[in-house]
């Protein structure tokens, strides 16, 4: 009499709903994106609609925004090249400070291109002494990275002092803190469109008219720096996921032991990759100084810690780092450009933002941050309807309170290089 075997069929395998990825985490597929983009500018034209706050989509806000954005975004993307290589660049503060420092001293004796060229080789000095000092010495990274801060602000405050002195200033005894004049970079405006959408904009129709704003401020008055520094976004992203190059370096960040073993030289990676960190932060600095017209101590303001906060926000990617950049510099414009009533009206298109994160949040099973993100919509709603105006110190704090407010709500979802931060030495054992 034979046994009779029962096969135990395999499991099913488990069901991924269309546009998500089999972690349930939503893939950010086009349709997605430009869904999730539709669903903002419906929700930024509501509350300007409601509030009466036609700043908040205004050409010259979108446009200060992204003025604002491009230092933020260069000095996130300092980081990504950096952090990718596995080398954490706190430093990017004082390399941006150098920056504006030896672009001003060059573009007030020549033009504004050698002011550029000037300050990326500024920039670019300090990641190789922030290199050297990580990459050869092993010295921890957090320290050198503020090392590195103290050092740039320390030395430009001197060299300030000394270079600067000219004119009436040097006359009178005086140690000025900021540069002469310096002239601008050339700019772009799209002729014929401009005008129009200005037109359109001042209709004030809902949707129409802040879809023409938002258009119109990026298509007016636009630098050549801000060009080149959408050129090197493209750039970073096709180097570092679409060539050998890339490959090696971001191997560098994730496992560098095993990269070794593959014949990657992983100190010239990590050097290369600081140094051109180095380089786009003094560029970020740069375009301060002459988007300003002139340098000035204190002049970056914490940018390179905000492009920091950019660059994890997006997930270490060009792409997120963008979305970060834009999100930073136009929180940064808005309490630059009109103060009190539009960060008012800020605190309604927050609560709004927070009543679809808690919905979205409660759909996906996640009650407890369900139910926090309802609170803080519910805080803000009150806020705003018991008030007219918020205090000036808050205005003030606005870039930095979204800044904290979106690490805040973004850091589940983050995945820095394995091996960033870890010392590394020749020959190690994985």
């Amino acid at each position: 009499m034979s046994a009779t075997t029962t096969r135990t069929p395999p499991p099913a395998a488990p069901r991924v709903r269309p546009g998500a990825r089999a972690g349930g985490r939503v893939k950010l597929t086009l349709p997605v994106i430009l869904l999730l983009i539709a669903g903002a500018l419906i929700a930024v034209s509501a509350v300007r609609a409601i509030t009466g706050a036609e700043d908040v989509t205004s050409s010259g806000q979108v446009a200060g925004a992204l003025a604002s954005a491009v230092p933020i975004g260069l000095a996130g993307l300092a980081g990504l090249w950096s952090e990718r290589a596995g080398v954490v660049n706190i430093g990017l503060e004082g390399m941006m400070i150098l920056g504006t420092f030896f672009g001003a001293w060059a573009g007030w004796q020549t033009n504004a291109w050698v002011a550029v060229l000037a300050g990326v080789l500024g920039g670019a000095l300090g990641g190789l002494v922030h290199a050297i000092v990580t990459v050869t010495f092993g010295v921890d990274h957090i320290v050198a990275g503020v090392a590195m801060n103290i050092l740039a602000a320390g030395v430009t405050s001197y060299l300030a002092k000394r270079w600067f002195n000219v004119g009436e200033a040097a006359r009178k005894g005086g140690t000025p803190k900021q540069s002469p004049q310096l002239d601008n970079a050339k700019q772009f405006t799209v002729p014929g469109l401009s005008h129009w959408l200005d037109t359109v904009e001042k209709h004030h129709w809902f949707l129409v008219s802040d879809l023409a704003g938002i258009v119109g401020g990026l298509v007016t008055n636009i630098s050549a720096i801000t060009l080149l520094a959408i050129v090197l976004f493209v750039a970073t992203f096709f180097i570092l996921w679409r060539t050998p190059f890339g490959l090696r370096l971001r191997s560098c960040g994730e496992n560098p032991v095993a990269a070794e073993s593959l014949g990657v030289n992983v100190y010239t990676y990590k050097y290369a990759a600081v140094i051109i960190s180095g380089a786009l932060a003094g560029l970020g600095g740069v375009f301060l100084a002459i988007s300003t017209h002139f340098y000035l101590e204190g002049q970056t303001g914490g940018r390179g810690y905000i492009g920091l906060a950019a660059m994890i926000f997006g997930n270490w990617r060009p792409g997120g780092l963008a979305m970060g950049a834009g999100l930073f510099g136009y929180a940064d414009s808005l309490q630059l450009r009109n103060g009190g009533p539009s960060v008012h009206a800020l605190l309604l298109l927050i609560a709004v933002l927070l009543l679809a994160m808690a919905v979205w949040k409660f759909y996906r099973g996640a009650r407890i941050a369900a139910v926090v993100a309802l609170g803080f919509a519910v805080l803000l709603a009150v806020w705003y309807m018991l008030t007219d105006s918020v205090p000036d110190e808050i205005v003030e704090g606005t870039p930095y309170v979204v800044t904290l407010l979106v690490m805040g709500l973004s850091a589940q979802r983050l995945r820095m290089p394995k091996a960033d931060g870890l010392p590394y030495r020749k020959g190690q054992s994985g």
